[in-house]
């Protein structure tokens, strides 16, 4: 019978085909010779069937798809004899591809035992004739596959929904015993959903994205798909309706239904190479979006396909309209992972514009199906399309003989030039780039920092890039270069202050804006290690030296890096920023705040204007001291990402430090105490005068804006990859109580009394960040 290739792939011409090398092309239904035994000896059914296999690859019809290549060929008549077919009869050839993308679950690897198990129960499936190696020799049946008649997409007849709904139903009474094992990952009751799902999610990650991760992990992790995304998947699955186990087919799309010109049957259901034993729910969604049903008839298959049931094993509908959802999730949290690398491997060998947008779109729409199941965070599709031209470039530069050829230009900032990196260290950076694996790219919530070796420097480098710019909330005042290159070359801090050093600025291909920073972690280009946990109390000490010593860069470069800070009132123009952050959050994300009784941007303005500070000299803050703008080296810390640095009030930066750091009383004590003295007797009334008092101000501050952002970030799943990110969201139960607290709002029940209920809030005992038990523990 004739076999359409997989998803995506053009159904073949039948019968001419191109000859390989120089022997005649085979017409169908007349015999090809094939070497000869030697004189005196029969060929042994081993040999034949080689024979046959290798005459097959050279004169049958093939067509390709991604896992086999399948090629139909009538039977010679010693070949018919050994299959008891009649001579002249057309089979199918399937030969499995050796360098195919792993990109399938299977359960099995002997497709012809499972066909052998279902022939009696599902007459309308091929039958295996035989098999030899890597090969198999199916049945064919004249026909023409369903995407060929009625694309993806469009609505497909009811008669036709009945069929394919009602074949997954037979598939019920098709025994386990007749089945091949099944791997001992398998859940023990064969009720089991949830195990059964759990199961599927840590076979993909193990079968698919696993052997994979070499060539395409720093992909993955540039678009914010971290390794272990599969394996949270799995541990979200939430309790599920039982329903017991059958056989499912795991692949049934337009191309693997053929519509038979003959009618006897009318159906043939093919490429039963994936198919398993569980769930038949995880049928039904797999079915569901592998055969791209318009939308309006999504509800008519699922119903069809529930009456079906309800026929042959009715328990297998049990909990059908919640668990249904749980296994579509699952097909697009896994699909992203070949879609992806099938985009990725389809821009080629060139550099083709068109190509390029193609891939992008399709990386787009994986990546948007994929987002709620993986909880990723939105990805732009121009930079969807920066990544996969850096990842595609960095591959041809490995193979071409110029700069030119490879793909990789860069124009120079001619402000920023070091000694440590020309053009050349610049252009082995950006070819490294594209290629670097997954543990040496880290994606922030603004930035994503990839960390390269260059040949010739003993420490490696990192080639920072802006990310995810449109929906950032919290916006940048200084560039970060000119605060880097202040540090560097200021007396004060250039050998207190730990940060990076900028090596190079520049733009790529596609108007791809990057810096190169010296890397501040370890020395062979393992992730940096952050103290996610808090500071242990020589960790303390050193930040606060750092953060006095910042206050002791000279004036006149303050104004010259920032002339707007002169005649500025600190306190007004925090709050002045903070109201206007509210003001400017999208419509979800202020209805919701409102409903949780957190007031409007007026309202906020007016609660904000009854507390004031005493004006302090300015110094140069961080602004964004959490724990993963920390590195631990050498047993001091390393200030990392200053792009939210400002000038301001040194107390400031200290207590926002505190607010985003997991903080025990006693470490916050030392810090304050510590700062208060290191600022040196000449200097306290200017930089600490009421600090006492005002660092509860700056707290409360902290606190209110806390409430906002990491709501917005809830609605709209802006920098849920980030980890700083992600703890907060998860503690925002918390945060919403502590800023109505801080505001002086009355606790007032909401119109839904689930609403808050459902806000997240971290296990176990409840510790803010900055080491103050909330209310009531």
């Amino acid at each position: 019978m004739f076999q359409s290739p997989p998803l995506g792939c053009a159904t073949p011409q039948l019968p001419q085909v191109a000859p390989r090398s120089n022997q005649e092309p085979q017409v169908a239904g007349e015999s090809a010779p094939y070497p000869a035994p030697p004189q005196g000896k029969a060929p042994s059914p081993y040999e034949l069937r080689a024979a046959f296999v290798e005459q097959a690859r050279c004169h049958g019809a093939m067509t390709r798809g991604h896992h086999n290549r399948n090629f139909m060929i009538p039977l010679p008549e010693d070949m018919a004899e050994l299959l008891k077919q009649a001579p002249g009869t057309n089979v199918m050839v399937r030969t499995r591809l050796p360098d195919a993308l792993r990109v399938v679950i299977r359960t099995w690897q002997d497709e012809a035992r499972i066909l052998d198990a279902v022939k009696d129960v599902l007459p309308q499936v091929p039958r295996c004739l035989a098999s030899h190696e890597d090969t198999a020799i199916h049945s064919y049946v004249e026909g023409v596959p369903l995407s060929s008649v009625c694309e993806n997409g469009k609505p497909v007849d009811r008669l036709l929904v009945r069929a394919l709904t009602g074949v997954l139903a037979e598939m019920t009474q098709v025994r386990k015993e007749s089945l091949p094992k099944l791997p001992d990952s398998w859940p023990r009751s064969h009720r089991d959903s949830r195990g059964f799902l759990r199961n599927l999610a840590l076979m993909a990650d193990e079968q698919i994205r696993k052997p994979n991760w070499a060539e395409f992990g720093g992909l993955f992790a540039a678009l914010g798909i971290s390794d272990d995304a599969l394996a949270q998947f799995a541990e979200r699955i939430p309790a599920m309706s039982p329903r017991p186990f059958s056989l499912l087919h795991t692949d049934l799309h337009r191309d693997n239904i053929i519509v038979t010109y003959d009618g006897r049957p009318p159906l043939i259901y093919v490429d039963w190479e994936l198919a398993s034993w569980g769930d038949p729910l995880h049928d039904l969604a797999n079915h569901l979006v592998r055969m791209q049903y318009p939308e309006q008839q999504q509800s008519e298959v699922v119903e069809t396909w529930a009456a079906d049931m309800e026929r042959v094993r009715p328990e297998a509908t049990e909990g059908l309209p919640r668990d249904l959802q749980h296994y579509l999730d699952f097909e697009h949290a896994q699909s992203v992972f070949p879609d992806v690398m099938r985009a990725a491997n389809s821009l080629g060998a060139e550099l083709v514009p068109q190509r390029l947008e193609r891939a992008t779109q399709q990386v787009a729409q994986a990546l948007r199906r994929a987002t709620a199941p993986l909880q990723l965070a939105d990805v732009p599709e121009s930079e969807i399309r920066r990544v996969l031209y850096r990842w595609q470039a960095a591959r041809i530069a490995r193979r071409g003989p110029s700069p030119m050829v490879r793909g990789i230009t860069f124009e120079p900032d001619e402000r920023f030039e070091h000694p440590e990196c020309d053009s050349d260290t610049v252009l082995a950076a950006l070819e490294a780039e594209g290629a670097a694996p997954a543990n040496r790219v880290f994606k922030g919530t603004a930035h994503l920092n990839t960390v390269v070796q260059v040949p010739g420097r003993f420490r490696p480098i990192v080639v920072r890039r802006k990310v995810g710019g449109e929906g950032r909330r919290e916006q940048s005042f200084l560039s970060e270069h000119a605060v880097l290159r202040l540090i560097e070359r200021s007396p004060a801090t250039q050998k207190t202050v730990r940060a990076p050093r900028v090596l190079a600025l520049g733009t790529s291909s596609l108007k791809d804006a990057f810096a190169i920073h010296s890397y501040e972690g370890p020395e062979d280009g393992r992730a940096p290690n952050h103290p996610e946990h808090g500071l242990l109390p020589h960790e303390a000490d050193n930040l606060v030296d750092q953060l006095c010593a910042l206050a002791a860069i000279d004036q006149d470069a303050l104004w010259e890096l920032d002339p707007a800070a002169k005649d500025l009132d600190f306190y007004a123009w925090l709050t002045g920023q903070l109201v206007h952050l509210v003001a400017s959050l999208p419509a979800e994300s202020k209805k919701l705040a409102r409903a949780l009784g957190l007031p409007d941007e007026y309202r906020l303005q007016d609660l904000l204007r009854r507390h004031k500070v005493t004006p302090r000299a300015f110094a140069l803050l961080h602004g964004d001291l959490n724990p993963w703008n920390l590195v631990r080296h050498d047993g001091e810390l390393t200030i990392i990402d200053w792009e939210m640095a400002m000038v301001g009030d040194p107390l400031y930066d200290l207590v926002r430090h505190l607010h985003l750091t997991p903080v025990r009383p006693a470490i916050r004590t030392r810090m304050f105490t510590r700062w208060h003295k290191k600022m040196g007797r000449e200097r306290v009334l200017a930089y600490t005068q009421g600090w006492e008092a005002d660092w509860r101000v700056y707290r409360w501050i902290e606190l209110i804006r806390s409430a906002y952002i990491d709501l917005d970030r809830l609605v709209t799943g802006d920098g849920l990859d980030a980890p700083n990110v992600r703890r907060a969201v998860d503690r925002y139960a918390m945060t919403l109580a502590d800023a109505t607290a801080a505001l002086g709002l009355r606790s007032r029940p909401t119109a839904n009394p689930y609403l808050e209920r459902s806000l997240p809030i971290v296990e176990g005992t409840l510790i803010r960040a900055d080491g103050l038990e909330p209310k009531g523990s």
